[in-house]
This record gives structure tokens, C-alpha cells and sequence, in this order.
């Protein structure tokens, strides 16, 4: 009888011990990159300066928030004449937008991948997509346990309006454009809360006289 009066109590605590933690980003492995297409050739890049937020059990990762923002301005192709072209109004804007940012509304596993469905501002434009990552798990050559995330997506940049005007992209620039994402690195507790600071001592009633 006990037993059975245990079990539903057991039920509700359950999902409590789920413990919410925060993923600390490895930059030496993350890569948050894309590859274009022109009639000759493709262009990979990447931008190198970014900020990732994601909070989670992971164990599963569902109900997770994410957050990615990408900085406009560090788009990197191994060319400095192309990045400045990149990042000027033609193409990124970098200095109306300086920001590219996917931000998640649902989090769900799909067999082993993790289908993460959000919003994608970019260039001005807000369009919801899913991102399917293939998710993995394991000890790296140091021994600490790491986690990676990985996703390719294909997007058509007319639809956020990048190079629509720019002549030199209608002469040679395929519209489909492949995000290639890796997102590596750890899960760690969340920080503790900052205590609040203590009030200034209040003067003495009655200070001694002069």
C-alpha cells in the first residue's frame, strides 16, 4: 500500500530532476559557416564572431531555448576584396544590420536528430524555418565530455533580399545559398545568481557629538 501511494509523488517529482543546463560554446571546433555557388565556382565562408545560447537537459535537449547571433561584420571567405563587398549594401549590410539571429520556438527530438524550429532574422527579414541537427555525444581527446550539433540547410537569399540589386550577383550568383552549422561544446551548470548587494549600514542613531 505504501508503494502505491509512493508512486504517483514519484510521478510529479520526475520532471524535476531534469537538470537545465547551459551549453559553453568550443570556438576551436564551432564553425557557423554557409557555402554560395556561382556559375564556376562555390565560395565557402563563415563568420567568426558569434554568440550562442543554449539552455537545456542535455539529455534530450526538448523544450530547449536557443539563441544564435551571428556577427554581420565578421563574414570571413578567404578573400578581403569579397568580404567588403560582403558586407556592404549590395549584399549584407553590415551597417543597417549588423546582426544575423536565430532565435528557437520549439525543440524536438526526431529520432537521433534534433529538430529545432525558430525564427531567422536576416537582412531585415524574419522568416520561421527548422533547423535538423544530427546530434552527438562523447569524450574528446582531453576527457571531458562534449556534445555537437550539426545542420545544413539550404536557403534561398532572394527571400531575405541579399544581392537582389547587386549586379554582379545577378550576372554570376546562384540563389541558393547551404548553412553549414557545427556547433560544438559542453554543458555546464547554470552560473549561480548574483547576490544582491548589501544595503549600506545605517548611521547610528544619535551619532556621538562634536
Amino acid at each position: 500500500m505504501r508503494i502505491r501511494f509512493l508512486l504517483p509523488a514519484f510521478a510529479l517529482v520526475l520532471p524535476l530532476m531534469a537538470q537545465t543546463k547551459v551549453f559553453r560554446v568550443d570556438d576551436n571546433h564551432t564553425v557557423l559557416g554557409f557555402k554560395a555557388s556561382t556559375l564556376l565556382f562555390d565560395v565557402p565562408g563563415r563568420f567568426t564572431r558569434y554568440k550562442a545560447d543554449i539552455q537545456g537537459d542535455p539529455s534530450t535537449l526538448e523544450g530547449a531555448k536557443v539563441r544564435i547571433d551571428l556577427d554581420t561584420r565578421s563574414i570571413n571567405t578567404a578573400n578581403q576584396g569579397r568580404d567588403e563587398h560582403l558586407r556592404s549594401a549590395d549584399f549584407f549590410d553590415a551597417a543597417k544590420y549588423p546582426k544575423i539571429t536565430f532565435t528557437s520556438k520549439e525543440v524536438r527530438r526526431e529520432g537521433d536528430r534534433l529538430v529545432v524550429r525558430g525564427t531567422l532574422n536576416l537582412h531585415g527579414t524574419s522568416r520561421e524555418l527548422d533547423l535538423s541537427f544530427v546530434a552527438a555525444e562523447g569524450m574528446n581527446g582531453a576527457g571531458t565530455r562534449t556534445w555537437s550539433y550539426r545542420a545544413t540547410l539550404p536557403l534561398d537569399r532572394l527571400d531575405f533580399g541579399v544581392g537582389a540589386e547587386s549586379v554582379a550577383a545577378k550576372i554570376s550568383l546562384k540563389r541558393q545559398v547551404e548553412l553549414d552549422l557545427l556547433l560544438v561544446g559542453f554543458f555546464e551548470e547554470p552560473a549561480a545568481p548574483a547576490k544582491a548587494a548589501s544595503a549600506p549600514a545605517k548611521k547610528a542613531a544619535g551619532a556621538a557629538k562634536k
